[in-house]
């Protein structure tokens, strides 16, 4: 299960990012679903690097 959850949110960043590169080439706005999906999957990321990092600091007082 967890590795079709990193394969969709790898797959889903890859379409992101290089959607918003061929935009910025092109001098293009980027559509606002993209913009939507790019903010969502960030926050994803920020929210999990901090869990993670919250668990470990605490894994590491705790013994």
């Amino acid at each position: 299960m967890f590795g079709a959850v990193v394969f969709t949110y790898g797959m889903l960043m890859s379409f992101v990012l290089s959607g918003a590169a061929r935009n910025r080439k092109a001098q293009r706005p980027n559509p606002k679903i993209l913009e939507f999906v790019g903010l969502v999957l960030c926050g994803v990321s920020v929210a999990l690097s901090v869990s993670l990092f919250g668990y470990a600091a605490m894994d590491q007082l705790a013994g």
